[in-house]
Parts: C-alpha cells; sequence; structure tokens
C-alpha cells in the first residue's frame, strides 16, 4: 500500500499531507540551524565522504560504498567507514566493528562492508563519535559514511547520492505523504548523482548491479547462478522486487519468492520452511551476513557489484583523491 501511495498511484497521500508539511518544515529549521551556526556539527581532520539518498527505502548505497573503498583501496589509500548501524543494539556506541561483531550488533549493512573490505567499520548514531572511534585506532586517509546525507552534525567534504532510476522521485512529497527525506531541489547542492539503474538523466552517473557467482553459505563453494536447479528466491531489503528483477535478468525464474521488510530479523525457524531439500533458498548477501550461524546446506547467495562507467569511475576517485592532502601533489 505504502509503495501505491509514494508512487502517485494512490490518493491517499492527500490525507497525509499535512505530517508531510510538519516534517519539511521541522527539517528545514534543523538544516538552518546547522548552516548559521545555532546547531553544533564537528569537522573531522581528514575528508568525510557521505553517500546518502533522498528518499526512505533501499536505493543501492552500500553498493557504492563498496566500489568506492575497494577502488580506493587499490590505490593504496586507507579508508574507514562510518554508518548509523540500523537494525542493530549494541550494549554502547560507538562500536568498532570485529570479526565476531554480528549483524545484531551491528546491523546488517555494516557488517556486510566489514566482511566484503576489510575495512575499518564503526557504527553510532552519532557518526562523529563513530569517526573518532575509527580514528583513534586507525591511521586513515579517508571516511566514507554509508547514509547519513541528512546527518548534519557531521561535517562532510563531499556528498554523494544515489538514486533509484525507476521508483526515481515517487509522487516528490517529504514523509510520509512520500518517500523523501528532502526536497528534490537538494540535489542541485550534491557533488554527484550516481543513478542505480533504469535511465540516468543529464549529469547522473549511469550505474548497474552485476551480479557475480552465487557462493553456498555453508561450503562457500562458487558456481553460475544459473547452474543452481529449484530455485527459492528471498530478499529483506529496501526494495525486494529489484532482486527478483535480477533473476529474471539472467531468466531465472524461481519457484517461489518471499519478500522481507528491510533489515528482517532472521531465524533457523523462519527460514527453514521456505525451501524443501530439493530446493535451493537463493538470497541477497545483505541478508546471508544474518544467516551463516544457522545456515542450511542448501542455502545461496548471490552478491552484487556496483559497475559505473570508466570516465566517470575516474572523476568520482579524483574528487576524493583531491581532498586527500598527500594525494593531491
Amino acid at each position: 500500500m505504502i509503495e501505491r501511495i509514494w508512487s502517485g498511484e494512490s490518493k491517499w497521500y492527500l490525507l497525509l499531507l499535512p505530517l508531510s508539511w510538519l516534517y519539511g518544515l521541522v527539517s528545514g529549521i534543523r538544516r538552518l540551524g546547522y548552516r548559521c551556526g545555532l546547531l553544533k556539527s564537528w569537522r573531522a581532520p581528514l575528508p568525510i565522504v557521505v553517500v546518502g539518498n533522498m528518499t526512505a527505502g533501499g536505493n543501492g548505497k552500500t553498493p557504492v560504498v563498496i566500489w568506492l573503498v575497494e577502488n580506493l583501496q587499490q590505490q593504496g589509500i586507507k579508508v574507514g567507514v562510518v554508518s548509523r548501524g540500523y537494525g542493530g543494539k549494541a550494549e554502547r556506541y560507538p562500536l568498532v566493528l570485529e570479526q565476531t561483531t554480528t549483524t545484531d550488533m551491528a546491523g546488517d549493512e555494516p557488517v556486510l562492508i566489514f566482511q566484503r573490505t576489510g575495512a575499518p567499520v564503526a557504527v553510532a548514531p552519532d557518526r562523529a563519535s563513530a569517526v573518532k572511534a575509527l580514528l583513534s585506532q586507525y591511521p586513515l586517509d579517508v571516511i566514507i559514511t554509508d547514509d547519513g546525507l541528512q546527518h548534519y552534525a557531521l561535517q562532510r567534504d563531499i556528498e554523494l547520492v544515489v538514486i533509484d532510476g525507476v521508483r526515481r522521485f515517487g509522487n516528490g512529497w517529504w514523509l510520509p505523504a512520500g518517500p523523501m527525506r528532502e526536497r528534490a531541489g537538494r540535489l542541485a547542492s550534491v557533488d554527484a548523482i550516481i543513478t542505480n539503474g533504469g535511465l540516468a538523466h543529464r549529469n547522473e552517473i549511469p550505474m548497474v548491479l552485476k551480479p557475480g557467482e552465487a557462493i553456498n553459505l555453508v561450503s562457500g563453494e562458487r558456481k553460475a547462478v544459473t547452474d543452481l536447479k529449484h530455485i527459492v528466491a528471498m530478499a529483506g531489503i529496501g526494495h525486494p522486487p529489484r532482486f527478483f528483477q535480477t533473476l529474471a535478468s539472467l531468466n531465472i525464474v524461481p519457484e517461489q519468492t518471499h519478500a522481507f521488510a528491510d533489515h528482517q530479523p532472521y531465524s533457523e525457524s523462519l527460514l527453514s520452511p521456505l525451501a524443501n531439500a530439493g530446493q535451493v533458498l537463493l538470497m541477497t548477501e545483505k541478508d546471508a551476513v544474518k544467516c551463516r550461524s544457522f545456515a542450511a546446506q542448501n542455502w545461496w547467495y548471490l552478491p552484487v557489484d556496483a559497475e559505473l562507467p570508466t570516465d566517470d569511475g575516474l572523476n568520482l576517485l579524483g574528487l576524493i583523491l583531491a581532498k586527500i592532502p598527500q594525494k593531491n601533489s
């Protein structure tokens, strides 16, 4: 229902407009307070790159963060990552991730980024404290914040916005009548707009999510996802249909599909009934980081990687490298 309201297909959004106006008023006053210095913000001693979005729901930020981290690491840059850690409940914050850190503690995206890249990752509702925690333990050149475009308590040097190229901005209204955290005019002040799927508009960087090989959660075996038979697909991400569309693009027709809420907690009792012994339960990598401790032999996940045009990718990296003093000489 909420998708129909936010897309403009349903007129029920009109009833929510007063709440949206209140949301817009409060967020606008808050942002003005930071700009005028009435609310305090913290400037880190190294460049901060925000990878955020304008709308609620999954737009593909985490694959972009991973792409940036891996490409910067290849150039010898020491990268750290901070996140709100949504969905996790740590005993104390900031929490610097370790190999034993679970998604219950840190949230699924931070654990995924940590496992994929090996970069230092810290989570905290106050992202400035997460940055300070990383700097107290690691010598870093730059920090990327996964989400946090609207977290103005942390000053930033570069703002990158990821948008869903298919859904874009829906009906254009603030939450809850629409999907917007900020109105589209905010895009005029960011450094780059990355469009995930769909048709990129002028001055937007097109991005696609390229699936890799399927990986078994228990054995680590890898094989082409098209070699898997009798697939039952599940996704608990911001927009589950995107995962199912990815499978469709590979001419894979699952016997069943199951969509869960973003950051859905999983258990063996919840997932085991989804696929019998003769089927394969195929999930996203974001789901997999929450399931490894109780996974069955027939559970697989499909990782995806952000893919950007070469020149656009080099320009993005150049923006960041230009902010790192020792790399700008």
